[in-house]
């Protein structure tokens, strides 16, 4: 008769289910989705600017002053705005995580990236929400030709 001899198990077990949400999984995702987004949204931007009607000699502050003031490419800027700004923080974040060895310098780092996307967000936003499209006082050679003089 063999008798078998075994270890001592530990009293340590893994479990293999995590609780809550797994944020590197949904920050992997947003990453490749917002790329896709991205690069319908940047190449339809560069074709309407450069090669729709007169090209790049067209561009002016009459050109985007009329661009702003419809609805449709509002959205499409504050969307390009927000997708791209967020894909560049969340970037930046994963280089933070790989190559900051310490605990602190990385919090830092984090915070700064944080409060740069934000900020830049909500100065985009502002911009294109706010944008005067007729400025006062601005020559008429300068703005759109939808603006009367006053």
């Amino acid at each position: 008769m063999t008798s078998t001899i075994e270890a001592p198990r530990s009293p340590y077990s893994r479990s293999t289910k995590k609780s809550g949400v797994n944020w590197e999984k949904w920050g992997w995702i947003y990453m490749r989705v917002s790329g896709v987004v991205l690069v319908v949204l940047i190449f339809g931007h560069l074709f309407v600017n450069l090669m729709i009607g007169e090209g790049v000699s067209a561009l002016n502050f009459a050109f985007v002053a009329g661009k702003l003031t419809n609805p449709f490419w509002m959205v499409w800027d504050i969307i390009m705005l927000w997708l791209a700004l967020i894909h560049g923080g969340n970037g930046m974040r994963t280089l933070v995580n790989d190559y900051a060895t310490s605990r602190i310098s990385r919090g830092i780092l984090k915070v700064a990236i944080l409060v740069s996307v934000v900020s830049l967000i909500v100065l985009g936003t502002l911009v294109v929400f706010t944008f005067d499209p007729c400025p006062a006082g601005a020559p008429a050679n300068l703005v759109a030709s939808f603006c009367t003089s006053l």
